[in-house]
């Protein structure tokens, strides 16, 4: 063996070492080529498939497996120069960060994978058009590359030398000390958590509370904080921990919308009730944007204040805000068409006041006594009648 090493040396004029180098090189460049046109024909054949896994594999895998060519040629050159070189015997820690080199490859494929195909499957979900949930899909996203990241750092620690069990009792002291400061960080965490696996509101729908000042739809969930854009179109930002202590409405997930109102006749009008009831009724049956299969309800209610009250009951079929309010007047304008139709009207509020007469006077009815002159002992001056009244001098 020693004898062909010589001769090979010999005729190539180069030490073996070096050529064992510049060989390796080289193969590396043919073997990083070949990757690159195979994973360009892959994505090419990819193309042409209704599944989006290959399309995000291709995507993903592409340049760590490039990095990890040149990683697992640079452990090959290693090895050579360690045979020149044997002291110090370095070639234990180069293919250890060799190793860690691989590791930190897999972990990046695997991130662009998770992003891929959540990328793909929203696209996919959106173009389709159907019931496809956003914040599901981003949830997983987030919960694999998080495992990605433990169980890299993990296995880097372990490749290290690190013990890992002592590690994770330390993380479990300095856990309990870190979630006594973070505690408020900790339980937004957490109530995140909740929202991704319990969904009582996804990206995009309209939810309210009735506990809070909050009233929008809903923008963006982080693991910290929820995004919702009022209808004003200002911003508020509520922490996750939030909606594990407060009720929530979805408004978007209503199956339908109700129309509720009260129609107040006139008293004069008690005669027309009956027909307009059962008019309005027939009318609603036979309308197209009320969904008959739900609650219908119209009847004489009660005697009102100033009004005979009847009340209208209904569900709609649309659930869209303005298609609603499109119905309701449609409805009600029928509603007033059928009120004019009957000689009715339509009542509002009003008063009668009733004024009392006064009673009769008495035909004979006793004179009062004259009340008595009292008794003056002062001399009093007579009054100079008007007719002989001196006349006023003037300027």
């Amino acid at each position: 063996m020693t004898d062909m090493a010589e001769q090979l040396q010999n005729a190539l004029g180069l030490e073996l070492w070096l050529f064992s180098l510049l060989a390796i090189g080289l193969l590396t460049l043919m073997a990083n080529q070949a990757v690159h046109l195979l994973l360009r024909q892959a994505q090419r054949w990819a193309q042409h498939t209704t599944t989006h896994w290959d399309k995000a594999l291709l995507n993903a895998a592409g340049k760590p497996l490039r990095l990890m060519v040149w990683l697992i040629s640079l452990g090959w050159m290693a090895r050579v120069l360690n045979s020149q070189w044997p002291e110090p015997n370095w070639l234990p820690g180069a293919l250890q960060w060799r190793d860690i080199g691989i590791m930190l490859c897999v972990a990046w494929f695997l991130w662009h994978l998770a992003g891929e195909v959540t990328d793909a499957s929203i696209e996919r979900g959106t173009r389709n058009g159907g019931d496809f949930d956003i914040t599901t899909a981003m949830a997983l996203s987030k919960l694999v590359r998080l495992v990605v990241i433990v169980v890299t750092t993990l296995t880097i620690a372990h490749t290290l030398g690190f013990q890992i069990g002592g590690l994770l009792a330390l993380g479990g002291v300095g856990g309990i000390a870190v979630g006594l400061a973070a505690r408020d960080l900790l339980a937004n965490f957490f109530g995140g958590l909740t929202i991704y696996l319990d969904r009582p509101f996804s990206v995009g729908d309209w939810i309210r509370s009735p506990d809070k000042s909050i009233e929008g739809t809903v923008e963006y969930i982080s693991w910290r904080h929820t995004r919702i854009r009022a209808f004003n179109k200002n911003p508020i930002y509520v922490p996750n921990a939030v909606f594990t202590t407060i009720v929530v409405e979805n408004p978007s997930r209503m199956s339908h919308r109700r129309l509720k109102e009260t129609l107040g006749l006139r008293y004069n009008d008690f005669a027309q009730v009956e027909g307009v009831v059962a008019d309005i009724k027939a009318m609603l049956l036979a309308h197209d944007g009320i969904d008959t299969t739900q609650t219908l309800i119209v009847n004489f209610n009660a005697f009102g204040a100033s009004s005979l009250d009847i009340m209208v009951y209904a569900f709609t079929k649309t659930k869209v805000w303005v298609e609603f309010h499109a119905i309701k007047q449609d409805v009600l304008l029928r509603i007033g068409h059928i009120v004019a139709a009957h000689g009715a009207e339509v009542a509002f509020p009003t008063q009668t006041l009733h004024v009392a007469s006064p009673a009769p006077a008495a035909a004979h009815a006793p004179a009062p006594a004259p009340a008595e002159r009292p008794h003056d002992e002062r001399v009093r001056t007579p009054r100079r009648p008007l007719d002989h009244a001196v006349p006023a001098t003037g300027r």
